[in-house]
C-alpha cells in the first residue's frame, strides 16, 4: 500500500520503519527533516511537504499534542484539504476527546475518511511492533486499514464506529497506567520506610499477582530508580493526564486518583525533572516520605 507518515518522533520513526520494511511505499514528513532522513536506508522517502504524504492509500498522524494535530489538520495547513479522495487519515496520537470531536466532523465536512487509533507501548514496543491499537471509525475503512494495523501492532481492538470512542479508550488506558506508578511509588516507599527489602516484594508481586507488564516494566524502573533515559517523559504524562481529566469533567466523572497522579507529575516537573520518565512520580512519593 500506498503510505503518507506525519511525525516522526520516538514512537513515528520506528512505526514508519516497520511499515517500510513489511513492503509498504512510504512517504514520511517531520518538521525536523534529519528525523525522516534517518529513515531512508529502510526504504522510506521524504516527503518534501506534510501534503505531499497526504496522498497514497492512507496517512498516518503521529504527533506530540492537540496544538500539532490541530495546527497541520485544522489550522494553518489544513491538511483535511490536501487528502486524497480515498486517502484514510489514521490519528495514532494521543489526544483529547474534544479534538476528535472536531477531527471527525471536519473529515466529514470535506467527504474524507477519518479512523483514530492511538496506540499502547513505550518505543520498545513501537521498535518490535508490538504496540496494542484502540481504533474506531467507518468499519470499511477500519478493514482498509488493518493490513498497516497488523504491521506496526500485535493486536488491534476496535471499539466503535465513532472515532471519538478510541480517543477515551486510550485515556482510560493510561489513566490506569499512571495509577499504577503511584500506587507502585506507595507501596515501595512503605517497604523502604519499614525496613523491608522491596526487591523480594516486586519480583514476588510481579510472578504472581501481578504478573503484567506495566507492573513488571515500570516496577523495575522505580525499584532501580532507573528514570533515565526516559521512554515518555514527564511534560508528555503530565499532558495525558490533563486529557484524562478534561475528559472526565466533560461526563461528570469524578476521578480523584488521576488528581493525585497529576499533582505529582506537576511536583516532578516543579523539580524539574522534565527529562525523566514519568514513572518519577515515585520519586516524588519516596521523596515527600523523607527518602
Amino acid at each position: 500500500m500506498n503510505v503518507g507518515f506525519i511525525g516522526l518522533g520516538a514512537m513515528g520513526s520506528p512505526m514508519a520503519r516497520n511499515l517500510a520494511r513489511a513492503g509498504h511505499r512510504v512517504a514520511a514528513w517531520n518538521r525536523t527533516r534529519a528525523r525522516a532522513e534517518e529513515l531512508k536506508s529502510d526504504g522510506v522517502r521524504i516527503a518534501e511537504t506534510p501534503e505531499e504524504a497526504c496522498q497514497g492509500d492512507a496517512v498516518f498522524s503521529m504527533l506530540a499534542d492537540d496544538t500539532a494535530v490541530a495546527d497541520l489538520f485544522l489550522g494553518s495547513r489544513q491538511l483535511i484539504g490536501a487528502l486524497g479522495l480515498q486517502t484514510i487519515h489514521i490519528s495514532s496520537s494521543t489526544i483529547s476527546t474534544d479534538l476528535s470531536h472536531r477531527l471527525t466532523e471536519a473529515h466529514q465536512a470535506a467527504g474524507r475518511e477519518f479512523v483514530s487509533a492511538p496506540v499502547f507501548g513505550r518505543p520498545s514496543a513501537a521498535e518490535a511492533a508490538e504496540l496494542v491499537i484502540a481504533v474506531a471509525g467507518p468499519p470499511s475503512a477500519i478493514a482498509r486499514c488493518q493490513p498497516l494495523l497488523d504491521v506496526v501492532g500485535r493486536k488491534t481492538v476496535v471499539v466503535g464506529e465513532h472515532p471519538p470512542a478510541a480517543n477515551v479508550f486510550k485515556l482510560a488506558g493510561n489513566f490506569l497506567i499512571g495509577s499504577t506508578l503511584e500506587t507502585l511509588g506507595e507501596a515501595f516507599t512503605l517497604l523502604r520506610k519499614s525496613g523491608v527489602d522491596p526487591r523480594v516484594f516486586y519480583e514476588t508481586m510481579t510472578s504472581t499477582l501481578f504478573a503484567a507488564p506495566v507492573y513488571k516494566g515500570y516496577g523495575a524502573l522505580i525499584l532501580e530508580e532507573k528514570y533515565q533515559p526516559a521512554g515518555f517523559k514527564v511534560p508528555l504524562g503530565l499532558k495525558d493526564v490533563r486529557l484524562i481529566l478534561a475528559a472526565a469533567e466533560a461526563v461528570s466523572a469524578p476521578m480523584p486518583v488521576a488528581n493525585i497522579v497529576h499533582d505529582h507529575l506537576l511536583t516532578a516537573k516543579a523539580r524539574g525533572w522534565e527529562d525523566h520518565d514519568w514513572s518519577s512520580v515515585a520519586r516524588v512519593v519516596a521523596e515527600n516520605a523523607g527518602l
